[in-house]
């Protein structure tokens, strides 16, 4: 089936390609050849989009000059200042509106790794590399998979944050507030090796390698990379480590375009951190983890809670651990103050064929087509499932003794193919857009539970992929079919341009549960006319004042923990003829200047969110309870973001930028019946922090550079009524080096994250958000940590 689809979806644009190569040939064959396509990312080039890398004129940061919407650039250049194998959502973690948390040093942990714009949440947003959707990127994804897996970081030529709303013709059914646009690097056209190596707090490895070919004739290139890193958790006990490679082949044709291939291999596993509640922080500290290292300490939790839940249950009835008593050794408060581990798998391959083509003078196609196959597991060590006698052990034998902990883990595959085609006719002072979008999904999900052992030493091994399960909870195939279309048009005239188009969509969604008490059934996302329009008027002396205005649709998704089908099947018969996809109004406007090395740029904006979906976390995360469902009708959100880049001279470059957020629950949840189930009129939307202010100063002469960072974040809550939230922070990273250039380029770098040791709450909501009350859904932040690394080559 799958190949088939990409056979089909593969087939036009390359006919279309072969036809337009022949008349080109036959036509031109005596004319002068036209130089090579040279844009960093043909699948995803229109005519609002930012500027690509080679027009950002040596900047690292690029504020959105001739957009209609907020648009904002971070650069490669930015990139490799940073630590190598740091994540690029923590590259663009500077810009205003965007509020990026994680738990770790790289940014790289994802079950910590959170990003949001203007009081959207990560699966509100889009996402893409080189046009390729990327899914939501959320941890349990089930439609795509995130950039840290996607591409290695020392291979993104820039990435584009659109605050409010992303471009007509972005590949997503999931961004209601903005967009996030990641464009891979082009091969260069010389041989070139390049590398690096760090070493760091917590015994950090990280490696890499990129080999160029060069044009090897008739504009045929490529290059190959590997990067590897391993790194021993901050506190608590295991390791993080992933094994990532990338390739690309580009082949141009001149005085026609280009063909790009591409396939990306990654596979990550990272041992987690234990999720914390404000009570936890309170009695055992910032630095409470899982006791990885300590089995027989977990089995004995494990004897006492069984012990605990006989007692309460039927009062006199014997403890099956007798022995082990009730209470819990001193220091320990309740079962979910420490579990023994807990851990996500996950193994990604990416890849995908672009044809870029000048049909005619006014006529040019760009088409891509893609695959991408996933598998993964996130696991926890449970106290709340105990192993029975008879189950396997994993290692072809089976368990004779009964254990208080299971081997719980949440099992996932992607199976997914789909084209982007966009066709563009100019004529005059005209662009004309018509793009579409199809792609179908197979995900498959499963709650399984596996054998763990009663003696001294663990039977399993948190970062392998388990086998041989004792009982299956749930299992089912969900599958998704989207299918999206756009229609944008351009008109300049003079110093002012004006763009507007509309965009539709379907997503069919189909749940076919082979296990378990969950949904089965079908539901849809529908709506065909979804509009955009925006202009841009240039003032003189590098001043310019734009505007835009955007409606979007959030299309249901296909899994049993997220979205409808991740509630019981009554909930969702309940609900299913009634229930709404969230959509949202964006209107923004501002003004920007551009003068000698300065940069400003001031946007205000509003936005209208309704048919809000709140999903209201059950009990503790590990337990693993279906989720509440509940739609909240509508948010208001205002606020004003100021950003500024300034190349100082003498080598010295500064950015700031501010952000002001207010973010409100417009109406109370209430029940079929109309009666009030949390009254959150009023309340402002959880992990939305009010205000945002960051700045970096960096210099950089050729041969010295240097940089340091400060990122300031008030307050966020952690609870629909706003009952419970985390304080303010600010964090400080830093970094100074040398290039050698006799050396051939080798450079030397010393950085420090979190240079003042701040003691914070990195991620918040990563079991849910609760209705109020304290929630097992925290994650710290790591303390001051050093690397150095050598690198050559960039």
């Amino acid at each position: 089936m799958i190949a088939k689809f990409l056979m089909l979806a593969g087939v036009a644009p390359a006919a279309l390609f072969a036809q337009a190569a022949v008349a080109q040939e036959m036509s031109v064959q005596a004319a002068a050849a036209v130089p090579a396509a040279t844009d960093t990312s043909p699948a995803v080039r229109a005519p609002d989009d930012q500027a690509t890398p080679d027009q950002a004129g040596g900047d690292i940061v690029v504020l959105g000059f001739g957009q209609s919407r907020q648009v904002q650039t971070v650069t490669a250049s930015d990139l490799e200042r940073l630590t190598p194998g740091t994540s690029p959502l923590k590259a663009i973690a500077k810009l205003p509106g965007v509020n990026f948390q994680s738990s770790d040093a790289f940014g790289a942990y994802e079950w910590s790794t959170r990003i949001s714009l203007r009081g959207f949440n990560q699966n509100q947003l889009g996402f893409t590399l080189d046009g390729v959707p990327l899914g939501d990127m959320s941890y349990g994804n089930v439609n795509g998979l995130h950039v840290s897996r996607a591409i290695i970081s020392e291979n993104l030529a820039s990435t584009t944050v659109a605050q409010g709303a992303g471009s007509i013709g972005t590949a997503s059914t999931s961004n209601l507030g903005g967009t996030l646009q990641f464009v891979s690097r082009t091969p260069s056209n010389a041989f070139d090796i390049v590398g690096s190596g760090t070493y760091g707090s917590d015994d950090t490895y990280r490696a890499f390698v990129r080999v160029d070919s060069g044009d090897l004739g008739d504009g045929l290139k490529g290059y190959l990379s590997y990067g590897f890193l391993q790194t021993d958790k901050w506190k608590g006990y295991g390791n993080q480590r992933q094994h990532q490679a990338n390739g690309k082949v580009v082949k141009d044709i001149a005085g026609l375009g280009s063909i790009t291939a591409f396939l990306n291999f990654s596979d990550r596993r990272e041992t987690d951190y234990q999720d914390l509640s404000l009570d936890i922080i309170r009695r055992r500290g910032l630095n409470n983890d899982n006791i990885g290292d300590n089995y027989p300490l977990a089995l004995q939790l494990g004897q006492i809670y069984a012990n605990q839940t006989v007692r309460a249950g039927s009062g006199a009835a014997p403890l099956p651990y007798p022995s082990a008593g009730l209470a819990f050794p001193s220091g320990i408060g309740t079962i979910d103050d420490v579990y023994y581990d807990a851990g996500g798998l996950r193994r990604d391959w990416l890849g995908g064929v672009t044809f870029d083509a000048k049909l005619s003078p006014e006529l040019s196609v760009v088409s891509t087509s893609y695959y991408h196959k996933n598998k993964g597991q996130g696991s926890w060590i449970t106290p709340y499932v105990g192993t029975p006698a008879g189950a396997p052990d994993g290692n072809g034998g089976t368990l004779t003794t009964a254990s208080p902990l299971s081997f719980r883990t949440t099992e996932y595959g992607i199976d997914r193919a789909g084209n982007l085609t966009r066709f563009a006719y100019e004529t005059g002072a005209n662009r004309l857009e018509l793009g579409g979008w199809v792609e179908s999904n197979t995900f498959v999900q499963a709650r399984r539970f596996y054998g763990m052992t009663s003696a001294a030493t663990p039977n399993r091994e948190t970062l392998e992929f388990q086998k041989d399960p004792f009982a299956t909870q749930w299992d089912g195939k969900y599958d998704t079919f989207t299918l999206q279309y756009y229609i944008a048009d351009t008109l300049t005239l003079g110093d002012l341009t004006l763009n507007g188009g509309w965009k539709g969509m379907r997503v069919q969604n189909r749940a076919n549960l082979t296990t378990g008490t969950l949904v089965a059934g079908e539901i849809q996302s529908k709506d065909w006319f979804l509009p955009q329009v925006g202009a841009v008027f240039r003032l003189g002396g590098g001043a310019e004042v734009f505007a835009s205005y955007t409606e979007n649709m959030r299309a249901f998704v296909s899994s049993a923990t997220t979205g409808p089908f991740a509630i019981t099947q009554v909930g969702f018969n309940a609900i299913r003829t009634t229930l709404k996809p969230e959509t949202s109004k964006t209107a923004e406007g501002g003004v920007r200047l551009r003068t000698g090395g300065l940069q400003l740029s001031a946007v205000g904006y509003y936005v209208d969110f309704s048919d809000r979906l709140l999903t209201f976390a059950n009990g503790a995360g590990i337990i693993g309870n279906p989720p509440t469902l509940n739609n909240a009708g509508s948010v208001e959100s205002y606020g004003a973001e100021l950003s500024a880049y300034y190349r100082i001279a003498g080598g010295f470059s500064a950015f700031a930028s501010y952000s002001y957020n207010k973010a409100t629950y417009q109406d109370d949840v209430r029940n079929v019946a109309g009666a009030v189930l949390t009254a959150t009129e009023g309340k402002t939307v959880v992990d939305t922090p009010e205000h945002m202010a960051k700045g970096e100063l960096v210099f950089d002469n050729g041969s010295f550079f240097a940089r340091a960072g400060a990122d300031y974040m008030s307050k966020r809550y952690f609870t629909y009524l706003n009952d419970q939230s985390v304080g303010a922070r600010v964090l400080v990273d830093a970094s100074i080096g040398y290039r050698f250039p006799a050396l051939g380029g080798l450079a030397i770098e010393g950085s420090v994250t979190n240079l003042t040791d701040k003691e914070y709450i990195s991620t918040v909501g990563s079991n849910g958000y609760g209705a109020s009350g304290d929630n097992q859904t925290l994650l710290a932040g790591a303390p001051r940590q050093f690397f150095v690394s050598l690198r050559k080559g960039f």
